[in-house]
């Protein structure tokens, strides 16, 4: 399923926006300000500075040649029908196919950069996040470089600032906003079934392993944006969650657990998450007795775990499996 199936209606990329100012003989040039980016003109050309996660960059113009280290950015990048120049194909997500073509160049990987072949194509914008947040330094030094790393404290205000931001850098203020319209929906139809749909508990396997996250963590999305109530409202917000057993699920007894499974997501391991959790143990919850056991995509919450029309994605697949059970 490709990044464009999430979205509901294709979305028309709005035309590159061009910040003019109107000087007279005798006023200075006005200043435009729109959310963290600021526009000034001079010697008409467009500058503008955007506000990020690691400081301030300065673009001249809207940027032709892109380069994401981010998938987040890709898939906001794709939905608004954005030309990227440049991803990290090593073990890029069959979502994102049609990125790896010789047409797109390969910059390395979403965790160490080719700056060689970066340097060598001096791109126009390179967008950084998370896993390849530590590049910032080095990588703004080649090119304008921007920070769209989330906060999972506040993950949904801070995915829907991002790709605002995304949307000024690259002109396309418009397409951002109807993606943003199409997520609102999704997310207000997902609240809706889980008001009455009972708790949920989701967890991660990872070779054998499992654990958990709640509401402020990296997967609280779940909880604190799509209004699933948590079976476990302390569960420590790791990055990759906090360990427990099979007897831990069994306690917090979910009427709902949802599955993550890392192994599928990167590639690696034997046992999948259903092997993983069918035991004797997780057979007595609420969840498995009631088959409401939901395996999410792991690409999209796992790899990607950002960008809005991902969320948008993320927030139908909750909506479809709370009401598939009712």
């Amino acid at each position: 399923m490709s990044i464009r199936s999430l979205r509901r209606a294709a979305v028309v990329a709005a035309p590159a926006a061009v910040l003019a100012l109107s000087l007279s003989a005798c006023a200075d040039a006005d200043e435009t300000e729109a959310g963290a980016a600021e526009a000034d003109t001079a010697a008409g050309a467009t500058t503008l500075t955007i506000e990020h996660a690691q400081g301030t960059t300065e673009l001249d113009g809207v940027p032709e040649k892109i380069f994401t280290f981010d998938y987040a950015a890709l898939a906001v990048l794709d939905a608004l029908d954005v030309d990227v120049a440049g991803v990290a194909k090593s073990n890029l997500p069959d979502v994102f196919s049609e990125y790896a073509g010789d047409d797109v160049t390969d910059i390395g990987t979403i965790f160490e950069p080719d700056y060689e072949t970066v340097a060598a194509e001096q791109p126009d914008l390179i967008i950084v996040a998370g896993r390849s947040s530590t590049a910032y330094p080095d990588l703004s030094e080649i090119a304008p470089t921007i920070d769209l790393s989330n906060d999972w404290a506040t993950f949904h205000d801070s995915v829907v600032a991002n790709t605002e931001l995304l949307g000024e850098a690259v002109g396309a203020e418009e397409g951002v906003d109807e993606l943003v319209a199409d997520l609102d929906e999704s997310v207000a139809a997902a609240r809706e079934v889980a008001a009455d749909a009972g708790t949920g508990l989701i967890v991660l396997t990872s070779g054998g392993e499992v654990t958990a996250y709640g509401p402020g963590s990296r997967f609280g999305y779940l909880h604190d944006a799509l209004g699933v109530t948590p079976a476990v409202e302390d569960v420590e917000a790791e990055t990759h969650g906090e360990a427990v057993s099979f007897e831990f699920i069994l306690e917090a007894d979910p009427d709902w657990l949802f599955v993550l499974d890392r192994d599928a997501a990167i590639g690696e391991g034997t046992d999948n998450a259903e092997q993983v959790l069918d035991n004797a143990v997780v057979h007595e919850t609420t969840a498995w007795s009631e088959d409401q056991v939901v395996y999410l995509d792991p690409v999209a919450w796992y790899i990607v775990n950002g960008g809005v029309p991902t969320l948008t994605g993320m927030a139908d697949e909750v909506t479809a499996a709370l009401q598939d059970a009712s």
